[in-house]
C-alpha cells in the first residue's frame, strides 16, 4: 500500500498548475509560505515515505498533495542517483548543488518528468510561480536529504544510497 500525503485538499492553499503550494520549514527564499518548525511538512513526508514508496510501480492520487509527493519522490530518486558515486559529504554537497543549478522544467516544457500530472500553466506568471516553488522545494529537499544520505562523520549511509538503484514508477533515471 502506497503512503499518501497527510495534507488534505484545502481551499485556502494557493495552487499553481494544480500543484498545492504547501508551507515549508525553510530558510530558502521563495514563494512557499512558512510552516511551524515543530510540525512535519511535505518534504519531511517525502523523505520519510521515500524508501517505502519507491517500490511501487503505481501511485493512486488521492489529493493534490499526493502529486507533489510523487514529484518529490522522483526528485529524491534523482538526487540519490547523483550521490551514488560520492564518497564524502563534501563531494555529495557539490553534486547536490550542481543538481540545484539545473533548470527546473514546468508542465508543458521538455524535461518535465510527469506530463499530465499537473495542469498546463494558464499564464507565464503561473508557470514562473510553479517553477520558483519547485526550485525552492527541491533545494530544501536536497539539504535535508544530505543529512540522511551521509552520517555525521561525512561517510555515505549505505542504507539510503542503496535506494539509488531503485526505479520509481518504472522511470529510468540517467
Amino acid at each position: 500500500m502506497v503512503y499518501h500525503s497527510s495534507f488534505i485538499d484545502d481551499d485556502e492553499i494557493t495552487k499553481a498548475c494544480g500543484c498545492p503550494l504547501l508551507p515549508l520549514k525553510t530558510h530558502i527564499k521563495g514563494p512557499a509560505p512558512a510552516s511551524d518548525s515543530d510540525k512535519a511538512d511535505v518534504v519531511d513526508e517525502a523523505i520519510t515515505f521515500f524508501r517505502a514508496n519507491v517500490f511501487f510501480k503505481n501511485f493512486h492520487v488521492k489529493s493534490p498533495a499526493d502529486k507533489l509527493l510523487i514529484y518529490l519522490t522522483s526528485y529524491i530518486n534523482i538526487a540519490l542517483k547523483r550521490l551514488e558515486g560520492c564518497r564524502t559529504l563534501a563531494v555529495g554537497t557539490k553534486a547536490i548543488i550542481n543538481l540545484g543549478l539545473e533548470k527546473v522544467p514546468v508542465p508543458g516544457e521538455p524535461g518535465f518528468p510527469f506530463p499530465g500530472l499537473f495542469a498546463l500553466p494558464q499564464s507565464p506568471e503561473e508557470a514562473e510561480l510553479l517553477r520558483n516553488y519547485l526550485k525552492q522545494i527541491r533545494e530544501e529537499t536536497s539539504g535535508r536529504l544530505l543529512n540522511c544520505a551521509y552520517r555525521t562523520n561525512g561517510t555515505p549511509n549505505k542504507w539510503w544510497l542503496a535506494f539509488a538503484k531503485r526505479k520509481f514508477m518504472n522511470i529510468v533515471i540517467l
